[in-house]
């Protein structure tokens, strides 16, 4: 079982439990402002917060912009298995929030480097702050490194995740559970 932790995001404006595993990528490289990225220091998974303009978009068409723009090249390989309305139990109610789960290649910068994943699922999960003008994007990337997992135990055509994913996922479900906005001047304000 792992432990969570709550950790400061944005100097404290948002707030979000997250494995006592994982650092804040800052402390050793750097972020740009706009996001707060935090790294397993015992795997390869990471979760980016990103604070984006708002998309003038539906919901759905805006989920499906923001995956490209994550993927870039790798767009028309990337495959979504799933999709659909999250609920964070510490917004707002009737925040819309939607989520979906995709898997894509390794992607050119990667290819070719020691641990090069064969593949990396991408569970993107964004939060529509309309009065805000913002999206607000949380990004857990889990590179599945050759060695690191079961092959046999991942096929996401039937539903079998194996546990890399499935930790991604826990990680996800405690995400909607914990985060919280403590301070929303941290967003342009719609007039």
């Amino acid at each position: 079982m792992t432990d969570f932790t709550p950790v400061d995001l944005f100097g404290g404006a948002l707030n979000a439990a997250l494995p006592s595993t994982f650092a804040d990528v800052s402390d050793i490289r750097q972020v740009p402002d706009h996001q707060e990225v935090w790294l397993d220091k015992d795997g390869f998974t990471s979760i980016i917060f990103e604070i984006l303009e708002r998309v003038e978009m539906s919901d759905p068409e805006a989920l499906k912009y923001h995956l490209q723009d994550l993927v870039e090249e790798d767009a028309g390989e990337t495959r979504v298995w799933t999709s659909g309305e999250v609920y964070f139990r510490m917004l707002p109610e009737g925040t819309p929030a939607y989520t979906l789960f995709a898997t894509s290649p390794a992607g050119e910068k990667q290819r070719g480097r020691r641990n090069e994943p064969d593949f990396v699922g991408v569970l993107l999960t964004m939060v529509r702050l309309e009065s805000q003008k913002t999206d607000l994007l949380m990004v857990i990337n889990v590179p599945h490194v050759s060695g690191s997992y079961d092959e046999g135990e991942v096929d996401p055509a039937s539903g079998k995740h194996g546990r890399l994913l499935e930790q991604g996922m826990d990680l996800r479900g405690k995400v909607l559970e914990s985060f919280q906005i403590k301070d929303w001047g941290l967003f342009v304000q719609e007039e």
